[in-house]
């Protein structure tokens, strides 16, 4: 894929970035393992301060990195203004929290372990290689960038090939904030360049979010060179709405769920399990409100969402659909290509899915949602987990009994209820099975690249 900010809007390419040449690549990768060295050095105070300094350089520049978000992948102005102070929030997070975070620790009494003194501390690691997707520029990368800083690593950033001015922009923001040159830097490499990155010694670990197939790439090599990855792969997210539930309001919200971010998200959600007693009335508000939707100039206030950032993805969403019908699925709204330029997709709500179409396993990228009825809760829960992906959920009910087993047996890293998927600075984030390993963000996030070292004295 050719790196380049194309308007996803009319499909018009507007700007061409050359790769960056292996002697740059090189230099690149010794400036990170030279600031490593250097940051490793540095106290927590000095690298809180360089962090609420870049923070304050992003919310300075809040409009103007909107309007490039928006420019290179088609969110609407309003998402992507929000996107970008959400990332600066981050970052103060790690500010304020990483000291307390890395705290040495001392796991038992050190005369049980024949031991005068004992602790656990955790030191850096070194040079981190983080693959990050497009769908949201800023604050996907920012979840890996602001406690790996903190930390006292350092990070190389290969960002998805639709976003280089986003990725360059992150790529020069913490040396602008006072980080060590060479601290956090941009590659503007194609995706066959990174399995061998992790050839180098220097690169010590890699964390990805993308694709199950670019995930398992990156695994892979990094176990041939015994580095630690943190995989976040996408996921097919429930939305289950049992008899207890505020209808209205899981339907207002189950719209929002499937169309944020024009869908591509992969905690939105995308299978609605409506047990029978309250389906009629879901299924009609959630369909109402879904048709009332608009797609269009995500500039203009009126816009629900924008379009799909890229054409290849308009064109697997709109297969996935197409798929579907052709076996016997019935289309409610949507479902059809709008004619003039640009990447939009209507928001899609399909019934009647079964096994033998893809959609019924496959994530489908965008504002497409499959709706089936289900008799109670354990049929609810059996067909939440019949699925290869384990990330989010969100489950509305009231009843306190099913809560608690909701939360218990639904194998996904995350179960909302009565609210929609999010994340924030200070909750654990991650999933299981396709959907990956280990987690971002809290302190779970930041000592996924950390040496637990244990320090004993006689």
């Amino acid at each position: 894929m050719t790196i380049a900010t194309i308007d996803p809007t009319t499909g018009e390419t507007l700007k061409e970035f050359t790769p960056h040449t292996p002697a740059e690549i090189e230099e690149r990768i010794a400036a990170a393992h030279a600031a490593y060295l250097e940051l490793a050095g540095t106290t927590f105070e000095q690298r809180a301060g360089w962090m609420r300094a870049a923070a304050d350089i992003l919310e300075s520049e809040v409009d103007t990195v909107a309007s490039l978000i928006t420019t290179e992948m088609g969110k609407t102005l309003a998402t992507a203004r929000y996107e970008a102070l959400k990332s600066a929030t981050g970052m103060r997070h790690y500010a304020d929290n990483a000291e307390r975070y890395l705290a040495p620790e001392q796991p038992v009494d050190p005369a049980k372990a024949g031991a005068s003194g004992l602790s656990v501390r955790f030191d850096p690691i070194g040079v981190v290689l983080a693959v990050m997707p497009w769908n949201y520029p800023l604050w996907q990368a920012m979840r890996f960038a602001a406690p790996a800083l903190m930390a006292g690593n350092t990070g190389l950033l290969k960002h998805a090939s639709n976003v280089p001015q986003s990725a360059l922009y992150l790529g020069e923001l913490f040396e602008r904030g006072g980080f060590p040159h060479g601290a956090f830097q941009t590659l503007l490499i194609e995706g066959a360049q990174v399995a061998p990155l992790l050839d180098d010694r220097r690169i010590r670990a890699a964390t990805l979010t993308g694709s199950v197939a670019a995930g398992a790439s990156v695994a892979a090599a990094a176990g041939r060179n015994v580095k630690k990855t943190v995989l976040e792969l996408g996921g097919t997210d429930v939305f289950i709405v049992l008899p207890s539930a505020d209808v209205q309001r899981a339907a207002e919200l189950g719209v929002t769920a499937r169309v944020q971010n024009s869908g591509q998200s992969c905690i939105a959600s995308k299978r609605y399990y409506v047990h029978s007693d309250v389906y009629d009335d879901f299924a009609g508000r959630f369909v109402e409100g879904m048709a009332a939707t608009t797609t269009g100039d995500p500039r203009a206030e009126s816009t629900t969402f924008g379009p799909l950032a890229t054409e290849r993805g308009r064109s697997d969403v709109h297969e996935l659909v197409e798929d579907a019908v052709a076996k016997g699925a019935t289309v409610l709204t949507g479902g059809t290509l709008p004619e003039g330029p640009g990447w939009y997709y209507p928001a899609t709500v399909l019934t009647d899915v079964t096994p033998e179409m893809r959609i019924f396993r496959e994530e489908c990228f965008g504002p497409v949602a499959c709706l089936y009825r289900v008799d109670g809760i354990d049929e609810a829960i059996e067909r939440a987990n019949d699925s290869d992906f384990g990330l989010s959920s969100s489950v509305w009910t009231n009843d306190a009994a099913e809560i608690e087993r909701l939360g218990r047996e639904i194998d996904a890293g995350g179960v909302f209820v009565n609210g929609l998927t999010a994340s924030f600075p200070a909750v654990p984030f991650g999933g299981v099975k396709d959907s990956g390993y280990g987690r971002e963000l809290s302190d779970l996030g930041i000592k996924e690249f950390v040496n637990a070292k244990t320090v004993w004295q006689a």
